[in-house]
């Protein structure tokens, strides 16, 4: 936080000393306003995230691939109504987080062209949209695998040293916190819609392939210094609009099969994050349930003020992202009334309410 100085109007003392409380109230607030409380004497220097869409800041606008976003109406609500690549109306919970923690306001994309050395100690983002655990997923979409996202964090490692040198980027990673969000495309766009590897593999089998991959990346990161990793639960798929369009029938019916692998997977999850956590030591890996507090809000929209939860408020909603939602695809008149920005990634304000539901419960065991 930034605070300046200025100079009061000349006026009585009791004017001035009230003008003086004003500011330290205002200051004050901005501080106890915040939805993460730190213990005392810990610090977060940084942010990294790894993963897909959810947390991609613009990395997929420098690949090969059709999975993009830098185009309007994407970032209709960000700073300016600027396109940047991130797969929302706004920011995303890579913006979020950095912004709650107090670190910055922006997650920068690590390819971002403009990326600048002084913006490596407070973190970068490497995920990309349409990645996932399995390596055929980000393989099927030409996008940045999860392997490939751990070959650019060490290629980080290496420049973040030659700017603050080795004792200080040693720090840095020790206490930066770790996101990685993955294993919504793996089902969605793998299994059930390309469905190669249901030859091979049952749901059960798919989702222990899954895990392995979440569990080896945890692991990987372990070992290049990464201690505060929160990685989060794959969200009820079968209630993306996209997903109730592609397999829900014809009246777009919520898609139970895909829950049930969604919670299949993030119940074996959550059970290797808790058996890394206690065998990696002075690791703090935490599994992030994001599933039953997204399920709440597709369920009971108006609870949260929302009218609209079964498609996105891009096109008609049932199927438009990425190229899908461009230029020539009309919004909705106001997105706010929206869960969904477009038919796979919630608006805005939407991760908001997420993060303000889900930051409290895990920092104290993050950090």
């Amino acid at each position: 936080m930034v605070v300046f100085m200025m100079k009061l109007p000349s006026t009585d003392s009791s004017t001035r000393l009230i003008l003086l409380c004003f500011i330290c109230l205002l200051v004050l607030s901005y501080r106890t306003n915040s939805l993460v409380k730190l213990p005392p004497n810990v610090t977060v220097p940084a942010l990294i995230a790894f993963g897909d869409s959810i947390l991609d800041t613009g990395n997929n606008n420098n690949i090969k691939t059709e999975v993009k976003c830098n185009f309007p109406p994407y970032g209709q609500d960000f700073e300016g109504g600027i396109p940047t690549g991130r797969f929302c109306n706004g920011k995303n919970p890579s913006d979020l987080i950095v912004e709650e923690l107090g670190i910055k306001e922006l997650l920068p994309a690590y390819l971002d062209p403009n990326l600048k050395p002084n913006d490596l100690p407070t973190g970068v983002c490497f995920a990309s949209g349409a990645s996932g655990y399995d390596p055929l997923t980000s393989k099927i979409a030409s996008v940045i695998s999860m392997s490939d996202q751990l070959e650019m964090f060490k290629e980080y490692i290496v420049k973040l040293k030659g700017v603050v040198g080795e004792k200080r980027k040693n720090f840095i990673i020790a206490n930066t916190l770790f996101i990685v969000v993955a294993g919504c495309d793996d089902l969605a766009n793998t299994y059930f819609t390309i469905r190669t590897p249901q030859l091979h593999y049952d749901v059960p089998a798919y989702t222990d392939l899954m895990v392995k991959e979440a569990s080896n990346f945890v692991k990987e990161i372990y070992q290049l210094g990464a201690r505060r990793i929160g990685v989060f639960s794959a969200a009820p798929i079968g209630y993306l609009p996209s997903q109730r369009t592609l397999g829900g029938g014809v009246f777009r019916n919520i898609n139970e099969k895909y829950n049930e692998a969604a919670k299949l997977f993030n119940s074996k999850l959550s059970k290797e994050m808790d058996y890394l956590r206690s065998n990696l030591h002075n690791s703090r890996v935490v599994y992030i349930d994001i599933y039953a507090p997204l399920l709440d809000i597709i369920l009971n929209p108006k609870k949260y003020g929302y009218k609209v939860a079964d498609r996105g408020c891009c096109g008609t909603g049932k199927l438009e992202v990425s190229i899908l939602c461009n230029p020539l695809t009309p919004t909705c008149a106001d997105n706010s009334e929206y869960v969904f920005w477009d038919s796979y990634h919630p608006t805005e304000n939407v991760y908001r309410k997420l993060l303000a539901e889900v930051l409290p419960k895990y920092v104290d065991r993050l950090t």
